[in-house]
């Protein structure tokens, strides 16, 4: 088992791992980045079986890089024979459960005393560009000195003309086409493919050389998990390339299973579903020898009852046969943290001595539902300079203490007793909103945001109250503001003031009156 310090709240079922020389790095963190993270991307450090996020530097030419949950990545090298890689990263959720459509590529730019640099860049593509989906994959092809991606399966929203108020977060398969990219000049193309019937999304994909070989995964618009595997295999001559296809037998029926490699002809599968609501405890190697494939059960692995009697499991690979996996807390006790994590090794080879006590576990990729939204949002901040978390470890440990709480700073929270913003069937209502609904802060107490919708604002008093410096108050609480506010001070009536006249010696006040009647009266 594995202890996460006070930052475990970042790590949610999609997230996924990405392996540089041996370094772990974690990426696709609950929420947009914030101020002790603006990359998002943090270093994944377990020693003593105690996991320690740690702040990831992006260069300063790097492209923004938002957090996405379920993406498809695979490692890209220039060629068979290199040793430097580069990770591929292509759709995704975003945390206000947008679908993206774009490519990142992740590479080192620089390593100094154990921290690393990054520099994410985005790749513009043109032709045949795959829509924006999730829980697809990709992996990249060698062929006759040459490389490309293969991209395939996935879920997507459904169409636009068919977004209802209700539907509006409803999503489909996508159609099995066969995405060829190239990296390098950004071309996509679409390939139809005879034997691809269905649309599939949770599925193994190995690449191996020139092929890719797809494993298990969900249908949706039949809900089932077919026993699939299939060949694809792609030539790249001087022309065009050539794409075919072959239904292969002995496949197995699992979706959202991790696969971790552990020699370079043997892949171990864990976990995934075989039903709804039903975990696959059994493991499998996948060996190849002469470009043949067989796959086989293994021993199962000492499931701990936590695990055997979870309802889910989520996790990745973290690179050299090992897989780390999470579980939900338990709810029945008084102090319960969210999830649980184990870390489970496939295979003996040479690692470091804090690696070797690593205990079993499982893990999933598939999104537990529509219904389970792990999403929130805030605001976030993208500026960082490659020495921004130089110190010592208490340093470059993201302390969420330091953040505002994204219960109540986030956008989707009930903002009062008649609020009705719902995540899922929000749609914009003010021209000054994109993909977040527009809110105002409440000076009531300690203050509360609410949102302008549900407080009835029209859009001109929005707008002039956040140009503004004047305090606002909610529906709920501006009778309360009125109650206690200190009346205006009111200035008593000015009275024309005596002029009164001192006559020396007779201690007497003479009033004016009295002084024109003596006049009148000495005439």
């Amino acid at each position: 088992m594995v202890t996460v310090g006070n930052n475990i709240a970042l790590i949610q079922p999609g997230f996924s791992l990405m392996n540089f020389d041996g370094q772990v790095f974690f990426f696709g963190q609950k929420g947009w980045p914030k101020r002790s993270c603006p990359t998002g991307v943090f270093h994944f450090d377990v020693k003593h079986n105690h996991l320690k996020l740690k702040p990831a530097v992006f260069s300063k030419d790097s492209c923004y890089l938002p957090p996405l949950r379920y993406p498809a990545t695979c490692t890209f090298k220039d060629n068979l024979e290199s040793e430097n890689h580069q990770y591929i990263i292509h759709g995704g959720k975003t945390p206000n459960n947008e679908l993206s459509d774009k490519i990142y590529i992740m590479s080192v730019v620089c390593k100094n005393n154990k921290k690393v640099t990054f520099r994410c860049t985005e790749k513009d593509l043109v032709g045949d560009v795959p829509e924006g989906r999730y829980g697809h994959s990709i992996d990249v092809v060698y062929s006759r000195g040459k490389s490309v991606g293969v991209l395939f399966g996935g879920r997507s929203y459904i169409p636009s003309a068919q977004r209802t108020t209700e539907k509006w977060n409803s999503v489909a398969d996508c159609l099995p086409h066969v995405f060829l990219v190239d990296f390098e000049f950004g071309c996509s193309t679409s390939y139809i493919l005879p034997e691809l019937q269905d649309g599939l999304s949770f599925h193994v994909s190995i690449a191996r050389n020139d092929t890719v070989y797809i494993l298990g995964g969900h249908s949706l618009a039949n809900n089932i998990r077919p026993a699939n595997l299939y060949r694809i295999r792609v030539d790249l001559p001087l022309g065009s390339p050539a794409v075919n296809c072959t239904v292969m037998p002995g496949g197995i029926s699992v979706s959202s299973a991790i696969l971790t490699q552990i020699s370079n002809d043997e892949f171990v599968i864990i976990g995934g579903y075989q039903l709804e609501n039903q975990k696959r405890m059994v493991c499998n190697i996948i060996s190849f020898e002469d470009n043949k494939m067989e796959i086989r059960e293994m021993e199962t692995p000492d499931w701990t009852p936590d695990i055997k009697h979870s309802k889910i499991w989520f996790g990745s690979d973290m690179g050299n046969g090992t897989i780390f996996l999470g579980i939900p807390g338990d709810n029945k006790q008084v102090v319960s943290e969210a999830f649980y994590f184990y870390m489970l090794k496939c295979a003996e080879d040479d690692v470091n001595e804090d690696q070797k006590t690593f205990t079993n576990s499982q893990t999933s990729t598939e999104d537990p539902g529509d219904s389970t939204p792990f999403e929130d949002s805030e605001e976030f901040c993208f500026s960082a300079e490659a020495n921004s978390f130089d110190g010592d470890d208490e340093f470059d440990t993201y302390n969420e203490d330091d953040e505002e709480d994204e219960s109540e700073t986030g956008y989707w929270i009930t903002c009062c007793p008649t609020c009705d913003v719902d995540i899922n069937t929000w749609v914009p209502f003010y021209s000054t909103e994109l993909n977040k609904p527009a809110m105002i802060y409440c000076s009531h107490g300690d203050g509360h945001w609410v949102h302008a919708q549900c407080m009835d604002l029209a859009e001109s008093t929005l707008i002039h109250l956040s140009e503004g410096s004047n305090k606002y108050y909610c529906n709920e609480h501006v009778e309360i503001a009125r109650a206690l506010q200190t009346p205006k001070r009111v200035l008593p009536l000015k009275k024309p003031p005596l002029k009164s006249l001192h006559k020396k010696g007779s201690g007497k006040i003479i009033t004016p009156a009295k002084k024109s009647f003596l006049r009148r009266l000495f005439d």
